[in-house]
């Protein structure tokens, strides 16, 4: 034990050393995640810039201390015990338009990205509105809603290899639907994107921008602790035959069926365990009404994917990350 607080210090020590980077000790990481759960982190810290990110997931790494790279913590759930290691937050933030394209740090808020396309008239990502979270975890997770997702509009993604800086097309970056490579390769850290758009009507984008941020506004209150969804939804033809053939041609979007669909099944609606509840409203909606723990959240999400599977005889997929 004083062996792994003399590393820890040491550690802490060089992160001190690296430009760029600003390092704190023992911080909450309920302050740091919408769901408003989450012990102190040992150390955390926020780069500026690709080299300080770089030089401090290296110098982590060399010591043998556990690294995890948080967005803006819109789509994590960290523990309760918090995280024995370096929470590191990547701060670049610059947004610049030219000529049809869009390159976007990975530290930028997703809705930046988004305001600034509509207001250059540019068509896709406009229903994306009101989905929180950085455009690094957009990419992380290939966000998409409404018929759209990131990945549809990506020419380009840079991301850090150790401290060396590579690119990857979107063939390379292996999306799927809420899916990239990059959620395999936690030591990949994506640093920043370059967007292509098509061309659009302002004022339609921006008229259904607006309609989208009611719509979400109404299902999830951005002073909601959620996560939005917490289980991904489903292809049609992944589901076993039996159950397949169940579901209605209404309950079918895009190929895919809402986890909530068979969530409302089971009884999810109300359901609640300690502070975390599930939405009388949405199946498929777990928020921290006050007072809740990450592990009442993995209680519940347990609890769901088993009544599921006895039920219908597949298993639901958190659409959550899970911290420590």
């Amino acid at each position: 034990m004083e062996t792994a607080i003399q590393e820890a210090a040491q550690l802490a020590d060089r992160l001190r050393a690296i430009e760029g980077l600003h390092l704190e000790t023992a911080v909450p990481l309920k302050a740091h995640t919408r769901f408003d759960v989450g012990g102190p982190a040992d150390l955390f810290a926020r780069a500026a810039n690709p080299s300080a990110l770089g030089e401090a997931f290296v110098a982590t790494r060399r010591a043998g201390i556990p690294f995890y790279l948080l967005g803006d913590g819109t789509n994590v759930v960290a523990s309760d015990e918090g995280f024995r290691g370096l929470v590191a937050r990547y701060a670049a933030d610059g947004l610049v338009y030219r000529d049809g394209a869009v390159e976007a740090d990975a530290g930028g808020s997703l809705q930046a990205l988004v305001d600034l396309t509509v207001e250059h008239g540019l068509e896709g990502l406009h229903t994306l509105e009101r989905i929180p979270g950085s455009v690094g975890g957009a990419i992380y997770g290939n966000a998409g809603a409404y018929g759209n997702q990131i990945d549809q509009f990506v020419q380009r993604v840079d991301f850090l290899d150790g401290t060396r800086v590579r690119s990857f097309g979107p063939r390379e970056c292996e999306f799927e639907y809420r899916e990239s490579i990059f959620k395999r390769r936690k030591d990949w850290l994506i640093i920043g994107v370059r967007l292509v758009l098509p061309r659009g009507d302002p004022a339609a984008l921006r008229l259904r921008a607006a309609e989208i941020r009611e719509i979400r506004d109404e299902k999830f209150p951005p002073t909601m602790h959620c996560a939005g969804s917490i289980f991904k939804n489903l292809y049609l033809e992944s589901l076993p035959p039996g159950v397949a053939e169940e579901v209605p041609a209404r309950a079918v979007r895009s190929g895919k069926v809402a986890s909530a669909f068979f969530l409302e099944r089971v009884g999810a609606k109300g359901m609640r365990n300690g502070g975390i509840e599930i939405a009388s409203y949405h199946a498929n909606l777990l928020y921290n009404r006050g007072g809740g723990t990450a592990a009442q959240i993995h209680e519940l999400v347990i609890e769901l994917k088993r009544r599921v599977r006895e039920s219908f005889g597949f298993e639901l997929e958190e659409e959550v990350q899970y911290a420590g």
